[in-house]
């Protein structure tokens, strides 16, 4: 949809007003699910003709908003009614939150007149999201609608993009206003720092060009900022390896030779160990979380820590920072670059590094006809030829696919990290298609988490969208019969899945090409066949049961002490 204005003073009711602030928005697309509360906007939805996408749950509908904004930069919007259609989406608002992701998220709620009063589907919206929104808002009168929807839109876009919620009563909905949406946002408490400090930065260049052993640790922000490019132009200048965080991946190209691959619990253990030995980290867009740093009493001992953010509260809040700088990642790289600091002696560093990962490489044993979950992630890559979006779940498939598919390029990698959430994967599949109609998209997903999240299948067979759903199929809660294994003597409670659907017969079900490969001898030409389909395809692929992930920080430990690093 164009970017549209409207001249001030426009009498239109409350739902005609959102459906044109989104036009003014420049929303294209807005994922939900209607009901009572919220049916004066979807009659409105239906009047206008704005691209609307009905998930077959409401969580659906919000993960598909996330992967939209992951993929795309731009806000995902997602629509949904009041009472439990607004609680179905909590879990997706609670993931983009901790994952940073832009949402506006418009719950319908019961008329003004009856709040309160535990009125057929009513539920407090504001008191439930509160914590894990960057903002809410509940609407009391039509007249603020517009501001509202304004601020709610550059709230979720700037500084720490984030979630913001508008609880939409319904007789605002329909209630008549002038609509205005021409005012510029004017929030004083909200003034995001955008430019960093030239002193700051002058320390961080001063700092890599006394530093011997100077590593990047390249996080979500790099992306959110748009920034991959003036990433990739600063390592160029000053010749400094590059390790990832989970969310990180595809912000540096993923087989460059300064790439050192994803760090944490199951990263490198080039990564890890160049992070455990640097003198100088220089932190862009990362907030330390438990994962990435292990016993944060062994993280990087021996660094000083320069930390690049945009959200102030995250600098220091795990790590001890010398060289503080608020601002956004894209501006502190290129006034990095504008410096032309002088090149500090790295020539050993690098050189011990390269050796690293030569004799430490990511491995998996090859055996039999059974197929190993990290050579089907190899496989995926090379089919695709590194160019497909990539979204998962939570839990080993994950994991392999943030080891063995090679992320070279912005945008192309949609997980759920912080939260961790089951379910999202498949959706947000749905949610980067719409964003990039032109990509491969693979949803490589767990045979568990798929079925939170299966009955979108019927969005594949209503829009044919061409998605390929990879389940990597080890009967179990993969990670988490990994953790009973190793930590809770071998005592697999409720994590084994003996019995489950025909996934073929369940595609089929919903009219979508099904899929099965069990053995290693069918695997490529299967793979050739399922991204060679002009439709979507679902493919159930069976896989060693008992693989692990490795290698592993386990809990507890520094990153110097992985398990696993050599079969």
């Amino acid at each position: 949809m164009e970017k549209q204005t409207t001249a001030s003073g426009e009498e239109m009711s409350g739902s005609s007003m959102l459906m044109k602030a989104l036009a003014c928005e420049d929303v294209d697309v807005i994922f939900g699910y209607p009901g009572g509360a919220i049916l004066p906007t979807y009659d409105e939805i239906y009047k206008t003709g704005i691209r609307h996408i009905l998930a077959r749950h409401e969580q659906g509908a919000i993960h598909a908003a996330e992967g939209y904004a992951r993929v795309s930069g731009k806000p995902g919007v997602c629509i949904v009614t009041s009472g439990p259609g607004a609680t179905n989406v909590v879990t997706g608002i609670a993931d983009a939150m901790i994952d940073s992701l832009p949402l506006v998220v418009i719950t319908g709620q019961v008329a003004t007149t009856v709040i309160g009063t535990d009125a057929f589907q009513e539920a407090d919206m504001i008191g439930i999201t509160m914590p894990i929104t960057k903002h809410n808002y509940q609407v009391r009168s039509v007249e603020e609608l517009p501001r509202i929807i304004k601020e709610a839109f550059h709230i979720a876009t700037t500084g720490r993009p984030g979630p913001v919620l508008i609880d939409l009563p319904k007789d605002v909905s329909l209630a008549t206003g002038m609509f205005d949406y021409e005012k510029d946002v004017d929030l004083p408490g909200y003034q995001p720092t955008v430019i960093p400090n030239k002193l700051q930065i002058r320390k961080v260049v001063d700092s890599v060009t006394a530093s011997k052993k100077p590593v990047i640790l390249a996080g979500a922000g790099v992306l959110h900022a748009k920034a991959s490019d003036e990433l990739v132009a600063y390592v160029e200048q000053q010749q400094i390896p590059v390790v990832n965080t989970l969310l990180g991946l595809g912000s540096y190209p993923g087989e460059d030779d300064l790439h050192l691959g994803m760090a944490g619990m199951h990263g490198t253990y080039t990564a890890n160990m160049a992070l455990h030995e640097a003198d100088l980290l220089i932190s862009i867009g990362a907030r330390f979380d438990d994962r990435l740093t292990g016993n944060l009493a062994h993280f990087a001992p021996h660094a000083k820590v320069a930390h690049i953010d945009i959200d102030p509260a995250e600098i220091g809040k795990n790590v001890p920072t010398e060289i503080p700088v608020v601002g956004d990642a894209k501006q502190a790289l290129l006034m990095l670059m504008d410096e032309q600091g002088k090149r500090g002696d790295h020539h050993e560093w690098k050189s011990w590094l390269r050796e690293l990962k030569e004799e430490y490489p990511l491995w998996y044993e090859q055996d039999g006809e059974t197929i190993k979950p990290q050579h089907l992630i190899e496989k995926i890559y090379e089919v695709t030829k590194g160019e497909a979006v990539v979204t998962t779940d939570v839990g080993q498939h994950q994991m392999w696919s943030a080891q063995f598919y090679k992320f070279n390029y912005p945008n192309q990698w949609v997980t759920s990290g912080g939260l961790g959430t089951m379910g999202f994967g498949f959706p947000a599949a749905i949610g980067a298609q719409f964003a990039k109609p032109d990509k491969p998209v693979v949803a490589i997903i767990g045979d568990a988490g798929f079925q939170m999240t299966a009955q979108e299948l019927s969005i594949l067979q209503e829009l044919n969208l061409p998605i390929k759903v990879m389940i990597v199929n080890n009967a179990a809660l993969g990670m988490v019969r990994q953790w009973q294994q190793l930590f809770h003597g071998e005592r697999y409670s409720n994590s084994l899945f003996p019995i489950q659907p025909n996934f073929v017969k369940l595609a089929e079900a919903y009219d979508v090409k099904g899929m099965k490969v069990e053995q290693l001898s069918n695997l490529e030409a299967s793979l050739k066949e399922m991204f060679d389909y002009p439709g979507p395809v679902l493919m159930d692929c069976r896989v060693a049961k008992e693989e692990n992930v490795y290698p592993m920080i386990s809990p507890g430990k520094g990153q110097h002490q992985m398990e696993g690093v050599k079969p």
